[in-house]
C-alpha cells in the first residue's frame, strides 16, 4: 500500500509540473503575441500620421490618468458618473494588460 501511495503521489506531481510548464508556455505566446500586436499598431500608426499617433496617444494617457484618479480616490456623496466608471475600467484594463506583459512578456525572445 505505501507503495502505491507513493507512485500516486509522485504521479500527481509530475503531472502537475508538466501543466505549469504548458500553462508558463501559453501566457509567454500570448504576451509575445500581444506585444507584437501593440508593436504592430505603434507602427501602423505612425506610418500613417505621427501628428494623429502623438495626438492619440497623449488623449490615451489623459483617459488613463483621469480613470486612474478615480479608481484610487474615495468615492464622494451622490451618484457616480458614467465617464468615470468607463475611464476607471479602462484604467484597470491597461494596468492588468501591462502587468501581464510585465510579467510574461519580458522573457519573451521573440523580439
Amino acid at each position: 500500500m505505501g507503495v502505491r501511495k507513493a507512485a500516486k503521489g509522485v504521479g500527481d506531481f509530475l503531472a502537475e509540473t508538466a501543466g505549469e510548464a504548458v500553462v508558463e508556455v501559453l501566457l509567454s505566446l500570448l504576451a509575445c503575441a500581444v506585444l507584437g500586436c501593440l508593436v504592430l499598431t505603434a507602427y501602423l500608426s505612425w506610418s500613417y500620421s505621427p501628428r494623429f499617433t502623438i495626438a492619440g496617444v497623449g488623449l490615451l494617457s489623459l483617459v488613463l490618468a483621469y480613470g486612474g484618479w478615480h479608481a484610487f480616490r474615495s468615492p464622494g456623496k451622490g451618484r457616480r458618473q458614467r465617464l468615470a466608471v468607463l475611464t476607471a475600467a479602462g484604467f484597470t484594463v491597461a494596468a492588468v494588460t501591462a502587468l501581464f506583459l510585465l510579467l510574461y512578456g519580458t522573457g519573451c525572445d521573440c523580439l
